[in-house]
């Protein structure tokens, strides 16, 4: 009779005890993946991913990249790798670690137009964040001056509206020749100046805008031009008119004035000569002999009958005698 395995009680052998696996320690020493390329190699692919437009990429591949390798140091010091990350930094909106980018690494003058952009972008997006509304010309000036670019990313040349003057020069060059161009041109110029199509599109727009805006003034000066100089010619013509009335009663007045003082000259030396008369007459009456010696005058009247009475008595003496 063969002797099997002992069986339980339902007829099953019985199970040997499960024994638990050894828990492996992690050693302090354990091994990071290890940078399968050199740190040339690393920029060529973010310069390639960041030429693409594929940011998604470019973060994935920044975010593969190994901790601690001996070409960590050297990958720091690249500036395309650095470029790369504050572009990252700024599609995500970690605006904090793009200003440190910023900051503290040297970029050559070929990466200032990008990063310069990015900079004024991420500060005018946390202005208008702050305030719960878009930001305007005015409120974009104040925020560049409060946040000037950092001289590692500006070579201490003036700018005017963020585009340097040597960049508006050439755009205004372009724009004499042709106020409109293309998107073909419009990339053109974007590649000789540094500045993306939307930003050469948007300063041919607002120069245009200029224009016609100074044209509408000059129109309307032309015209207030006009208009006054007929408003002076009938201004002048009233001030004429004016003026000779004037002359007119300035004579009429110095007429009048001058019959006053004929007059009161004719009443004063009326007045003189009563006075030189009544003079005359006190004089005169002052050389009159006194009363008993002033000879009696008799009315011719008298005079005639008493010489007749003279004669009368004349005759008769005589005929007496």
């Amino acid at each position: 009779m063969a002797v099997g395995p002992p069986t339980g009680g339902s007829g099953n052998p019985p199970q040997a005890p499960v024994q638990p696996h050894p828990i492996i320690a992690p050693s302090p020493l354990f091994a990071l993946p290890t940078l399968n390329f050199t740190a040339s190699q690393v920029a060529t692919v973010c310069e390639t991913l960041e030429e693409s437009g594929d940011i998604e990429r470019l973060a994935r591949f920044l975010w593969s990249l190994p901790v601690a390798h001996p070409n960590v140091t050297e990958l720091d010091r690249s500036e395309a790798v650095l470029r790369a990350r504050a572009i990252v930094a700024y599609h995500t909106g970690h605006f904090r670690e793009l200003y440190s980018i910023l900051e503290r690494h040297k970029f050559t003058k070929s990466s200032h137009g990008k990063l310069q952009a990015m900079w004024l972008e991420a500060h005018y997006h946390e202005a208008e964040k702050l305030r719960g509304r878009p930001l305007g010309p005015v409120d974009k000036y104040r925020v560049r001056k409060k946040f000037p670019l950092p001289r590692t990313i500006w070579d201490g040349e003036q700018k005017t509206h963020c585009f340097k003057e040597r960049t508006r020069s050439l755009l205004r060059e372009w724009y004499l020749q042709d106020p409109y161009p293309n998107p073909t041109k419009k990339r053109e110029l974007a590649q000789a100046t540094g500045l993306t199509p939307t930003q050469v599109g948007n300063w041919f727009k607002n120069r245009r805008q200029r224009d016609r805006a100074a044209a509408a003034k000059n129109s309307s000066q032309s015209h207030s031009v006009g208009s006054a100089q007929k408003t002076t010619t009938t201004t002048t013509t009233t001030t004429t008119t004016e003026s000779s009335e004037q002359d007119l009663e300035s004579q009429d007045e110095n007429g009048i004035q001058r019959l006053d003082a004929d007059k009161e000259e004719s009443n004063a030396r009326t007045h003189h000569i009563d006075k030189a008369s009544r003079a005359l007459c006190v004089q005169t009456a002052a050389m009159r002999p006194p009363e008993e010696l002033r000879p009696s005058v008799a009315p011719a009247g008298c005079d005639r009958v008493g010489n007749e009475q003279r004669s009368v008595g004349l005759r008769s003496e005589c005929g007496a005698g």
